[in-house]
């Protein structure tokens, strides 16, 4: 870092402490962007940095509910908007124990500049709560949703702050949620992605992130004259995102062998074929089952629990091809980066938000193989709410194929400008320059446009 970078970063820590994803989400965008403020002083002047770490606003308010045996709880909800130059606030719910201030700032910062190389005029934002929905009964996530609701909708609106699903916020959470708004508000508005198709949702939604990361994926093969074909494909999770994954590396002929949930991975060498991703997409969405009950229908498959006194994740020490981290922030350290590499994998995509440590971008970056940061190859899960937004502000619903080429085409689009950006700034190839600069000047330069606001 220069030393304007490095000053920079040492006052951002003393203002959040106790937040180090945070400051692991800042930390990468500085570092990556310190050529850009050094090339462009007229940046540094007007403080541009300095204004994107502060959030335009937080929301933090008390949510009561009651249980099925009328025994009353209290979580903690959050709205972080971020940031506004470019578009109203776009960014995802997260329902999870995990969900506290710093985790929602890293989210919400790097919503900002995933939202910024979709191309479309969106905003940056997150929020959630500690609340776990797992376990619960369709009545208390209910009466949940709908307290969580009663506050928020204060704040959000369809020109203003449009919230999405995330980690523990499916269709069932998402319309709960616009139910209430929709009571509280007496309006019809798209003020909420992830809905119902029958109620303003658009095609391809649930598929767009996992999708997406894939056609990114796909991007950089073919920028090396590569394709999936005959490639091994390591994915961790097994939600949304791992699903899609998975079904998208099977369109595009590749072999997917694993899938994870927070109690172990499962490992099938024949691979997931779209019937037993049919089972996993059953077992997870509508049973709510565990991974490991996988080996029980597939038995020559091998199932892995946790053990929490490695240092590593077996998972990533399988030997493969391809790896796609689709679980959660900083599932891959520095020895899961080593394995991987030694395991012959020469393209990690991620699916998750920021699930490779520093350690472990640092590996693959030194390494030269084809790494996508989140903020570029998970884009296509918002880019596709900003799709579902002009077609709720149209009144209109567009066709599956129609909806998966403009996501086909955003990918292709955020690629392209990756590439050009690491060009022009002198790191031809790496992308995670690649996305922090040209997500850095598209706000940058909006920010700087709109005066000291």
């Amino acid at each position: 870092m220069s030393g304007y970078a490095a000053e920079f970063m040492d006052a951002v820590r003393a203002k959040n402490p106790g937040e180090p994803e945070f400051l692991q989400a800042v930390a990468e965008v500085v570092e990556s962007c310190s050529i850009v403020l050094d090339r462009h002083p007229d940046l540094r002047e007007a403080r541009i940095l300095e204004r994107m770490v502060e959030p335009e606003r937080v929301i933090i308010f008390r949510v009561p509910w009651q249980d099925d045996a009328g025994e009353f709880h209290v979580n903690r909800g959050f709205r972080i908007e971020m940031n506004s130059a470019i578009g109203p606030y776009k960014g995802g719910l997260r329902f999870h124990p995990s969900v506290n201030l710093g985790i929602l700032k890293f989210l919400a910062f790097e919503q900002v500049y995933k939202n910024a190389l979709t191309t479309l005029p969106m905003g940056g934002g997150k929020g959630g709560s500690d609340f776990d929905p797992k376990g619960k009964s369709d009545g208390e996530v209910m009466r949940f949703c709908q307290s969580f609701m009663t506050e928020l909708a204060r704040h959000i609106g369809p020109d203003t702050d449009v919230p999405a699903g995330d980690i523990g916020v499916g269709g069932r959470e998402i319309g709960y949620l616009f139910g209430q708004y929709k009571r509280l508000k007496n309006e019809f508005t798209g003020v909420l992605t992830g809905k119902g198709l029958a109620w303003g949702g658009s095609l391809i939604r649930p598929e767009a992130t996992g999708y997406g990361c894939v056609y990114f994926a796909a991007e950089m093969l073919a920028a090396r004259g590569d394709d999936f074909h005959g490639k091994t494909c390591l994915v961790s999770g097994s939600g949304n995102v791992a699903q899609y994954t998975i079904e998208k590396l099977l369109d595009l002929g590749g072999t997917p062998v694993t899938a994870s949930d927070s109690g172990g991975f499962i490992h099938d060498p024949a691979g997931i074929d779209r019937e037993k991703l049919s089972y996993i997409m059953e077992l997870k969405n509508v049973r709510r089952g565990r991974i490991s009950e996988y080996v029980e229908r597939y038995p020559h498959a091998e199932y892995v629990p946790v053990d929490p006194s490695l240092d590593h994740n077996p998972l990533w020490a399988i030997p493969a091809d391809c790896a796609f981290p689709s679980a959660t922030q900083n599932e891959i350290n520095g020895t899961d980066a080593a394995n991987l590499l030694a395991g012959g994998v020469t393209l990690v995509a991620e699916g998750a938000n920021m699930p490779s440590s520093p350690d472990a971008v640092h590996a693959f970056v030194e390494a030269g193989i084809l790494y996508a940061p989140g903020k570029a190859s998970n884009a296509g899960g918002v880019a596709t709410s900003g799709l579902e937004m002009t077609q709720n502000s149209m009144r209109l619903n567009w066709s599956r194929d129609e909806v998966d080429g403009r996501l086909r085409t955003i990918m292709r689009d955020i690629h392209s400008a990756c590439v050009n950006a690491a060009d022009e700034y002198g790191t031809s190839g790496n992308y995670v320059n690649g996305a922090n600069i040209a997500g850095f000047l598209k706000v940058a330069g909006a920010m700087k446009d709109q005066g000291l606001v």
